[in-house]
């Protein structure tokens, strides 16, 4: 799928996602909005219920994940396709229970600096950025996402 598509349209990235990322169907996420700003994706309760009849955890880390990853992946997509990006590290606090369908939306983290970021993996071939993500049961705050993401550029053919 060319970069276009992806950051033209949800469903593009959904797609996306469900072929890359074959965790991402079994949740049943669904890509809500994909812009430069924000990336949005929701779950529902049933295929991540937990023992105590709530979200799981891992459920509600991973789409909150997903939606940052979705975010740079889409940005980067646009400029440089042969980027591959990787989450290095992160965080996740959770403030509630979830018992309905979830939502996580994305943004750059406000430390991020995207223009240093570009000029950094294009001088350097990799580059670092962080990204921040709300989960959200409904409107309501239910959890804080913090990762940091990794950008590699593709190493070039070695001629044979």
């Amino acid at each position: 799928m060319n970069a276009a598509a992806i950051m033209a349209s949800a469903a593009g990235l959904e797609d996306y996602l469900h072929q890359a990322i074959p965790l991402s169907r079994s949740m049943h996420v669904t890509v809500v909005e994909v812009t430069e700003e924000r990336a949005v994706l929701s779950a529902p309760l049933a295929p991540n219920v937990n023992h105590l009849g709530i979200v799981f955890g891992g459920s509600a880390c991973t789409l909150a994940t997903l939606s940052a990853w979705s975010l740079l992946h889409c940005r980067l997509q646009s400029l440089l396709p042969a980027v591959s990006l990787v989450l290095q590290g992160s965080s996740m606090q959770y403030l509630r229970p979830i018992s309905s369908s979830f939502s996580a939306q994305a943004q750059l983290a406000p430390d991020a600096n995207w223009e240093l970021f570009l000029r950094t993996l294009r001088r350097r071939g990799r580059a670092r950025i962080s990204a921040t993500a709300q989960l959200l049961a409904g409107e309501q705050l239910a959890g804080h996402f913090a990762g940091e993401f990794v950008a590699l550029a593709a190493a070039p053919k070695q001629a044979r």
